[in-house]
């Protein structure tokens, strides 16, 4: 016999008990923190009215302190109740416009809108970058541009413009551009000296530039984007002043000094090779071999006017690094390429304020801190070393005459 037997019936489980709810924050943070936001938003939107009364270095100096001043709240508020957290956000609301950069969808779309803008438009919002070193975005809002995209491409835009139209104030084979240059070096007791060459590193040592400025510091030629680590005796033979200088320097008039005939030349860094064309200074080892070498020997007295002449090429770099901050910016990735092209537009410009006799602002500050070469280390040209004797002599002969 089969027992029957009955079903059991299956419990439902027992929920486990609810988690209370966090507590509310205390009324004193949120009265806090809503008075946090008030005060960030009507920070904002002082700058926003006031833009354009600011000096720039103040605009910009305040832009980033605003930005990271309302993110952190932002963050702040976001930990807060969704209800309270809505009622402290509107004072927010309003800031956005002025914070928010757009997506990459807006800005590709509205890029296309630069080749619209007027080209007065344009050239104020690039110089007003180049000259303070200012973010697109920024830009772009003191410029009632439609994104910091637009405000970009205007500046390259602008830069290619600029290489473009200027490019004749850069021009050394024009005529009478080396002959103008003499004057100037012989007021310095350089006699027959056209120029003084050199280099520099822009975009926080992103690339090398070569330059040849005149007594005025007025940019003769400029080649721009060598490797930083490159040492110039590598980066002048690849120039095309190392192959044209035969051209722009022939047929020209000899000076006759004491000594012997000095042909036209250009003033060089001890880190460049001695050539006729190009005069560098004594190093220790060729000051040393003199027999006679003292603080007054004709070694040292040539360096010292050399310096002199070669101080109007870091005068000119530094006028233009003054002028132009954006140059001195760190400049990655994809921004180097086009960063020869903005030197050049800068060089450019400056040459061109030159011209129009514009002085530079009394608040801009001119450091002259040179970059660091090492000296050239090789063999000696025999006609330079010629050249710079004669040089020599006929600078210590003027030194005891005085």
């Amino acid at each position: 016999m089969v027992a029957s037997g009955r079903k059991r019936s299956r419990r439902a489980p027992v929920p486990a008990p609810a988690s209370p709810p966090p507590p509310p924050p205390p009324p004193q943070l949120t009265s806090l923190l809503a008075q946090l936001a008030s005060s960030v938003t009507l920070a904002l939107r002082f700058a926003s009215d006031r833009d354009l009364l600011l000096l720039p270095s103040q605009s910009l100096a305040l832009d980033p302190l605003l930005l990271s001043a309302a993110r952190a709240v932002s963050r702040l508020l976001a930990l807060l109740p969704l209800h309270l957290q809505t009622l402290t956000l509107t004072s927010l609301s309003l800031s956005y416009h002025f914070l928010d950069l757009p997506s990459a969808s807006s800005s590709s779309s509205s890029s296309s809108s630069s080749l619209a803008l007027p080209p007065d438009h344009k050239l104020g919002a690039a110089l007003f970058r180049l000259a303070h070193a200012a973010p697109a975005r920024a830009v772009a809002r003191r410029f009632g541009l439609p994104s910091p995209a637009v405000a970009a491409r205007a500046f390259y835009e602008v830069c290619r413009a600029a290489a473009d139209r200027l490019a004749p104030l850069l021009d050394l084979a024009a005529p009478d551009r080396i002959s103008r240059a003499v004057p100037g070096f012989c007021a310095l007791s350089l006699p027959n000296c056209c120029g003084a060459l050199g280099y520099a590193r822009f975009g926080a040592a992103a690339a090398t530039a070569q330059a040849l400025v005149d007594a005025d510091g007025r940019f003769l030629d400029l080649s721009v984007g060598w490797d930083p680590a490159a040492p110039p005796a590598e980066i002048l033979p690849r120039t095309n002043l190392a192959t044209s200088q035969s051209i722009v320097l022939a047929n020209a008039p000899h000076g006759e000094l004491i000594g012997g005939s000095v042909p036209r030349y250009f003033l060089g860094p001890a880190s460049c090779p001695l050539l006729p064309w190009l005069v560098t200074p004594y190093t220790a080892d060729s000051a040393a071999a003199d027999a006679d070498h003292s603080l007054l020997s004709k070694e040292s007295i040539f360096n010292h006017v050399h310096a002199q002449g070669m101080r109007v090429l870091e005068d000119a770099f530094a006028r233009v690094r003054a002028r132009w901050r954006l140059l001195d910016e760190c400049w990655n990735g994809e921004c180097q390429e086009a960063l020869p092209y903005v030197v050049v537009a800068g060089v450019l410009l400056h040459n061109f304020l030159i011209r129009c006799g514009e002085p530079m602002p009394d608040e801009m500050v001119v450091q002259r801190d040179a970059d660091v070469f090492a000296d050239f280390v090789g063999d000696k040209d025999k006609e330079g070393e010629r050249i710079r004797d004669v040089l020599a002599a006929h600078l210590s002969l003027l030194s005891r005459n005085q």
